[in-house]
């Protein structure tokens, strides 16, 4: 499991390396406008709102407040683990778009949104912050059809964020897929190293 692990974030990481450049050599600029204007043509009054709502739950302040209800509910060391991979996501996010300096698509938006647009910030906590309560309820819940239940709510909502990013006209494609592969790269690496580390009580 540990060389699986290790493997498959390594993996990711290349795949990540190779997005980016692309995407700063203008290489995805044509699949981005086709995706692009390919999601946006579905939109309706219904996916509207729901893709609206939806792309909130990778906003900080939901994110945090998904964080903190976790941290009270469990009170163990697995709350720590999701709030620092939050933190690194942020923090990762934050120093590639400096680096990139990707210009967000300017037409059609549903809503407003500031920065840099490589790679998908919500993307990012979507994979660390919901893909790591994914892997817990995958690990740590013994009833079977609460762990299958959870995850599926799990793996749709983080699915659903990546294409809300696209829908609300606020990402290209690329960047949803980098965010992905980054956090992915990221995420595998993080279990292997927190998951033999324990605290004492008191």
């Amino acid at each position: 499991m540990r060389k699986r692990n290790l493997i498959l974030s390594l993996l990711f990481g290349i795949l990540f390396i190779v997005v980016m450049v692309m995407v700063i050599l203008g290489m995805t600029d044509s699949f981005d406008q086709m995706v692009y204007h390919f999601v946006i043509s579905f939109r309706s009054s219904f996916l509207d709102s729901y893709f609206i709502t939806i792309t909130k739950l990778g906003n900080t302040s939901i994110v945090i407040l998904v964080i903190l209800a976790f941290v009270l509910a469990t009170r163990n060391r697995y709350g720590l683990f999701l709030a620092i991979s939050a933190i690194d996501a942020f923090i990762l996010t934050t120093l590639i778009k400096l680096g990139v300096q990707r210009a967000r698509p300017e037409e059609l938006r549903l809503i407003a949104q500031g920065g840099y647009s490589f790679p998908s910030g919500h993307t990012m906590m979507a994979i660390c912050v919901y893909g790591y309560l994914f892997y817990l309820a995958m690990t740590q819940i013994k009833n079977k059809v609460l762990k299958y239940v959870v995850s599926i709510v799990l793996l749709l909502v983080i699915l659903s964020i990546g294409v809300s990013r696209i829908y609300v006209g606020v990402h290209f494609a690329s960047d949803v897929l980098g965010g992905y592969l980054l956090s992915l790269c990221y995420l595998f690496l993080f279990v292997e190293v927190t998951k033999n580390i324990h605290f004492k009580r008191g």
